[in-house]
């Protein structure tokens, strides 16, 4: 049984929506990769296109879309997805995923492309938290140094 987490984001109103996606509609992404455009209708987006732009499997591991094939690699990183130098010329070897998405997937990244007839905040019900409210919104005291 496949199930992953679907996390659309929408570049007009800068919003992320989380969607499951178990068995049938999760079906419709294994097997791309990672730049393909996608029908969201199986995700519950009916009219949207997504385009994939990333991914992670269970153990957090990041997926490269400059990685051919399905499956996960140790590769020597100079920068980009999966290692961010802190000195200059660092470099590391990671773990990284392949492009291909798999049913290893956890969560798979995605952009609205083309957008329904309904919007996605009309889908989307907001929450408490999506309302913007943080969990402590008085300033914080600031202690005196001795």
């Amino acid at each position: 049984m496949v199930e992953l987490k679907v996390v659309v984001s929408d570049p007009k109103t800068g919003r992320a929506y989380n969607v499951d996606a178990s068995t049938g509609a999760a079906g419709a992404i294994v097997g791309k990769k990672i730049g393909d455009e996608v029908d969201a209708g199986p995700l519950g987006l009916a009219g949207y296109k997504i385009l994939i732009t990333g991914g992670s499997d269970q153990t957090g591991t990041p997926a490269r879309k400059s990685l051919p094939g399905a499956g996960r690699r140790k590769l020597l990183l100079a920068e980009g997805v999966g290692f961010h130098p802190v000195m200059e010329g660092e470099r590391k070897r990671k773990m990284i995923r392949a492009h291909q998405i798999t049913p290893e997937f956890v969560q798979v990244n995605a952009r609205v492309t083309a957008y329904g007839e309904k919007s996605l905040d009309e889908m989307f019900p907001k929450t408490e938290k999506a309302e913007g409210e943080k969990k402590a919104d008085k300033p914080k005291e600031r202690k005196a140094r001795k």
